[in-house]
């Protein structure tokens, strides 16, 4: 059993700039994908990215051109960049790995972003 610990969030003022990291207890195996999620007060939660195992990636329409996904496979480790913060992308962030065909999904704990005007 993987656990997912996330880390690196804080308060930042609009226009700054975090990065988050989720580091897995054990090797995420086989085809798979990590990514980010978020859920602000009163909404639900939302996709932000994700990065393969090969490393193909995807973000949402909303944070295109400002975050970056990425992974260190021997560190079992993901990141994500996150530049030009509006205070839109307040919200917890919480991490995640799946496995490409359901065998497993796991899940960190979540940490608080908070961007301030």
């Amino acid at each position: 059993q993987v656990q997912l610990v996330g880390s690196g969030g804080g308060l930042v003022q609009a226009g700054g700039s975090l990065r988050l990291s989720c580091a897995a207890s054990g090797s995420i195996f086989g085809d798979n994908f990590m990514g980010w999620y978020r859920q602000a007060p009163g909404k639900q939660r939302e996709l932000v990215a994700t990065i393969t195992s090969g490393g193909s990636t995807n973000y949402a329409n909303s944070v295109k051109g400002r975050f970056t996904i990425s992974r260190d496979n021997a560190k079992n480790t993901v990141y994500l960049q996150m530049n030009s913060l509006k205070p839109e992308d307040t919200a917890v962030y919480y991490c995640n790995a799946k496995s490409r065909w359901g065998s497993y999904d796991y899940w960190g704990q979540g940490t608080q972003v908070t961007v301030s005007s």
